[in-house]
């Protein structure tokens, strides 16, 4: 029998896992009785393996994961890029946030990336710098504009000895930004439908490249992000914003909609939190609370 090996999962497709190990490339497998056990390999798994050459092997078993991403399918991510364009589509503070929830949720940190900054009209582009300001100063999140001189080597230097994932809406420039930190994955771009204002749906597959050191994942993109199976009173946890002040409302169990004496609440009317970010909250908790209860999936670990 072939020896036990433990790599990771670099791309799925079609039923096939590719498995890195020591520069080599496995395409194997998944194991029959995965299927049965509703366990389903994940790209940025850990995986123990057996393959009596790079062409036929099987996954024999997936490692446990420290955290799993639905969407983009993706587990063991240290951090994320969230591309986010100003303009072509335009900027979606909801889409953003409902971003950032599913991220916080993991433990997995946000880099907040904003494209075509330069496409903005001078009346407007102070409005939407002061939106990244407040993201960075308010919320919390380090913000990157990827136009800026020093955006190349700031993006770079994360990059090292991490697993970081390249998320947004479709259109919002993640391809092109790949490309521009590495020319040679040369991934493919699409234009803007400007009927629709989406973009085509370039990126099909997950899968992880190398550049600069660590691993990255480019994703498919997508138009709208619903929240997952999060529990209405859950919600305010993955707002670190509203985390760090809360310990100074009335009720330990606030969940800051209709409770007195609300730090959250005081946040906003002082200007300290993002109106946006508070209604997008608000939103968000009154269409968990309506919908009906959605099970945690069996994970594959």
């Amino acid at each position: 029998m072939t020896d036990v090996q433990k790599g990771k999962i670099y791309q799925s497709l079609s039923g096939f896992y590719d498995i890195v190990l020591n520069g080599k490339t496995f395409r194997t497998r998944a194991r029959g009785n995965f299927r049965k056990h509703q366990i389903k390999p994940l790209v940025g798994d850990w995986v123990e393996f057996t393959a009596p050459n790079q062409h036929e092997g099987y996954v024999l078993k997936v490692l446990p994961r420290f955290n799993e991403l639905v969407r983009p399918p993706i587990a063991n991510t240290d951090q994320a890029f969230v591309v986010t364009s100003a303009v072509e589509p335009d900027f979606s503070a909801s889409l953003l946030d409902k971003e950032l929830v599913a991220l916080e949720r993991e433990h997995i940190q946000p880099i907040l990336v904003f494209t075509k900054v330069d496409l903005l009209s001078e009346t407007v582009k102070p409005h939407f710098l002061q939106i990244v300001k407040n993201y960075q100063q308010l919320v919390g999140y380090p913000t990157i504009i990827a136009t800026d001189p020093e955006a190349d080597t700031q993006l770079l230097s994360r990059l090292i000895d991490k697993q970081t994932v390249v998320m947004g809406q479709t259109g919002a420039g993640k391809s092109t930004l790949l490309n521009h930190l590495d020319p040679e994955l040369n991934l493919t771009t699409g234009e803007i439908s400007q009927a629709l204002s989406r973009g085509k749906h370039t990126t099909r597959k997950v899968s992880l490249v190398t550049i600069n050191g660590g691993v990255v994942a480019d994703t498919p993109g997508f138009s709208s992000f619903e929240t997952m199976d999060i529990q209405p009173t859950e919600l305010k946890n993955y707002y670190p914003d509203f985390v760090r002040v809360a310990v100074n409302c009335k009720f330990r169990e606030c969940v800051h909609i209709n409770e007195p004496d609300c730090a959250v609440k005081q946040g906003v009317k002082n200007g300290t939190i993002l109106t946006s970010r508070y209604e997008d909250y608000v939103d968000q908790y009154q269409t968990i609370k309506a919908q009906k209860p959605v099970y945690r999936r069996k994970r594959g670990n």
